[in-house]
């Protein structure tokens, strides 16, 4: 199945798509001061080489697209480090004191970062400081991007909905069908986009196509925590529903996304 191929991709190539580069060990060796950032820790390994990657790609080549990407590196790190660091170590306090050193850094590293971009025309930086900052300035410029080729990728269709979900639910489903249809042939897909089509079209009580894109989910992210097997079976028994169609419908709706074959239904 087109999805169990794409599950075996993902975990050989979890932070980026594979490509002709160092391994975070060649890294540490050739760029020390990256790899010392951070006291190193047994936590957040993967969102700590995240950092690294994102770190060498700006040092490599300084833009705002790559200063995005490390402002998102740095937020994934702080996130899971601020997590580790609320965990008491009975035989080792010092730990706790090394996260939140940690934590610390992560924070100042995008407050700067932050600063340094806040007059940037970068479309995703525009969003981020919108999202983060509610600097209107920002959210006007990237709206005034809509329609334009700039923002004709996955994850500004995506944030271009999230803008408009709550008061426009037929634009929000056209721009994320839209993201769907961007995604090229066994891309990591954003499970945001499944989740929130699985939201509003049971807001809406569409219960068919509420449950054709929760098993989409399911069957693209099994381990998703917003999605579970009992959790479908109580939906369809609840709203009556042929899952034997849906299921159908799911799977070849999936693949076609996967292989890039997807076409947004009329809305």
């Amino acid at each position: 199945m087109k999805f169990d191929k794409l599950m075996i991709i993902l975990l050989f190539c979890p932070l980026m798509a594979c490509e002709n580069r160092p391994n975070f060990a060649e890294l540490c060796e050739q760029h020390t001061k990256i790899c010392q950032e951070f006291q190193e820790d047994t936590w957040c390994k993967r969102e700590r080489v995240a950092v690294g990657f994102a770190n060498l790609a700006e040092k490599n080549d300084a833009n705002d697209g790559n200063k995005y990407q490390q402002l998102i590196a740095y937020e994934g790190y702080e996130k899971c480090m601020l997590h580790a660091s609320k965990i008491e170590h009975i035989k080792l306090k010092v730990k706790k004191t090394i996260r939140i050193n940690n934590v610390v850094k992560a924070q100042a590293k995008i407050k700067a970062i932050a600063f340094a971009t806040q007059s940037s025309e970068h479309p995703d930086l525009l969003f981020f400081h919108w999202s983060r900052y509610l600097n209107e300035h920002s959210l006007n410029k990237f709206i005034a991007l809509e329609g334009s080729e700039l923002l004709e990728k996955p994850n500004r269709q995506i944030n271009l909905a999230s803008y408009y979900a709550k008061h426009d639910a037929t634009k929000t489903l056209n721009l994320l069908y839209h993201a769907l249809e961007l995604y090229p042939s066994d891309a990591t897909i954003d499970t945001e986009i499944f989740q929130s089509l699985a939201s509003i079209f049971a807001h809406k009580k569409e219960h068919k196509q509420a449950y054709i894109w929760s098993k989409i989910l399911y069957l693209y992210s099994p381990k998703d925590s917003t999605i579970s097997h009992e959790t479908l079976v109580s939906y369809f028994k609840n709203n009556n529903l042929n899952t034997e169609f849906l299921d159908q419908v799911a799977k070849k709706t999936l693949n076609n996304i996967i292989d890039n074959k997807f076409k947004a239904p009329h809305t």
